[in-house]
């Protein structure tokens, strides 16, 4: 299993920014999938977005569609969701996992994904 440390959450204004990252801790995630995925009170997990372990291919929810971004850095070490325009639906905790293959065949199935990080908070005032 790959140990894996979300940061990057906060409080934000509507219209605002941020940018989350997933890194793995004593491991690597050169050869995994990435998926981010969040769960707001009291709704069901949501499968945001997803990357290939290339980095090539990029899956996104309709409902952030345009807005995030998700991109490894040039190691594959670091995979970052950057999230402009934020609303207050996007308030959430916000989880990365991994996964042998991300698309959006499987984005929206989380048991597909095998080890997950502990998630970081991110509130958007209105």
């Amino acid at each position: 299993q790959v140990q894996l440390v979300e940061s990057g959450g906060g409080l934000v204004e509507s219209g605002g920014s941020l940018r989350l990252s997933c890194a793995a801790s004593g491991s690597t995630l050169e050869n995994w999938a990435i998926g981010w995925f969040r769960r707001a009170p009291g709704k069901e997990r949501e499968g945001v977005s997803c990357i290939s372990d290339s980095g090539t291919g990029t899956t996104y929810a309709q409902t952030v569609k345009g807005r995030f971004t998700i991109a490894r850095d040039s190691t594959k070490e670091t995979v970052y969701l950057q999230m402009n325009d934020l609303k207050p639906e996007d308030t959430a905790t916000y989880y990365c996992a991994t996964s042998y293959k991300c698309n959006a065949v499987t984005l929206p199935h989380s048991a597909l994904f095998g080890s997950w990080g502990q998630g970081t908070q991110v509130t958007v005032s209105s």
